[in-house]
């Protein structure tokens, strides 16, 4: 089973210095429009190949527009044997709606 971490949650802990990697699956147009600092992005049909730029090691939220690429690749990564992996509920439009208003929604 993924963790869920809420938009809120993420902000908080990103607030106290203890966030987690966020993985931004989306692809570079979305993130043209709308997108939150420091994530690393790596499209979600090129994480299969690109595996070695993420540590299994570390905690990962992972994120899309809406939630369901984001958890998609979140069970991948976690049949990969990556340690500790969430999905953020409801994507970058629950960042804008709940957290960042100034983040357009698409």
């Amino acid at each position: 089973m993924i963790r869920e971490i809420t938009a809120s949650e993420l902000q908080a802990r990103r607030a106290a210095g203890t966030g987690p990697v966020v993985l931004d699956v989306r692809e570079a147009w979305e993130l043209d429009l709308a997108r939150i600092a420091d994530v690393v992005h790596i499209p979600m049909n090129e994480v299969p190949a690109r595996l070695s730029e993420l540590d299994p090691d570390r905690e990962i939220v992972v994120m899309c527009k809406a939630g369901g690429r984001s958890l998609q690749v979140a069970h991948f990564l976690d049949r990969k044997g990556f340690r500790s992996v969430a999905n953020l509920t409801g994507g970058i439009l629950a960042w804008s709606r709940d957290v960042d208003p100034s983040v357009p929604q698409y």
